[in-house]
């Protein structure tokens, strides 16, 4: 026919189009991994045994002390306390000394219980003042259940506070709590850096040359004489 032309869209427009399909094919998965990124990363370090801020689990309804100790009132009016998940991840798997029975009145910054690893032992001071009313006794026959499930099962003592509405004033809670324990952990590296220089000549048994990363249960390398300073440094309550 005159005046008319055929023009063949996909002779002309095909590569540009396959070009564009293959774009949209390849961005999906690529936009999938970088939402996933954290997450992924989070797993790669557990599996590995790096310690990070974003492994470390900080349950937002609980009070934390500064002796990475926590706790948790419940309907009873009765006080779960433990130890904190960033504590437990620089000590590894623990045992208890138990100084406290039920039916002991205790004060807060008296000395709650001792974790021992081998011998090494850290003091725990507790919390919060009142009356003992319970001891889970089955974390010492299942130690790693207090590294597996800390606020739940890994539970300690329990108290009945006196002075609970002053005494968590000093507390961290909720987004706070978290933002103090990446702060710790920053401060638990510097806290190995010292003590390496001081106290031995081989930091890669604790820091991986790839990156500096923290290995998990990195406390447990050391000798009772940082243990006793760890302690001074971070288990001691104002």
């Amino acid at each position: 026919m005159d005046g008319f032309s055929y023009s063949d869209i996909f002779a002309t427009k095909g590569i540009e189009y396959l070009i564009i399909i293959t774009f949209l094919i390849l961005l999906v998965p690529f936009w999938l991994v970088l939402n996933k990124q954290k997450q992924i990363s989070s797993t790669i370090q557990k599996a590995l045994g790096f310690l990070s801020a974003s492994i470390l689990r900080i349950p937002q309804g609980l009070f934390y002390a500064k002796n990475h100790t926590w706790m948790y009132m419940e309907k009873s009016g009765t006080a779960k306390v433990g130890l904190d998940d960033l504590l437990l991840h620089i000590t590894g798997e623990v045992k208890f000394k138990i100084h406290k029975n039920p039916g002991d009145t205790i004060t807060k910054g008296d000395l709650l219980t001792e974790i021992d690893q081998n011998g090494k032992l850290l003091r725990i001071l507790s919390p919060v003042s009142g009356k003992i009313t319970n001891i889970n006794s089955t974390i010492n026959e299942n130690p790693g259940m207090l590294n597996e499930d800390p606020y739940g099962k890994g539970w300690i003592y329990k108290i009945k506070p006196s002075n609970w509405i002053r005494e968590t004033k000093a507390c961290y809670f909720a987004e706070e709590a978290t933002n103090w324990s990446a702060n710790e952990l920053e401060r638990f590296k510097d806290f190995l850096a010292v003590s390496m220089r001081n106290y031995t000549p081989e930091p890669s048994m604790v820091i991986l040359q790839d990156g500096g990363e923290l290995c998990d249960h990195s406390l447990s390398a050391f000798s009772g004489e940082i243990w006793k300073d760890f302690e001074k440094e971070f288990l001691y309550l104002d």
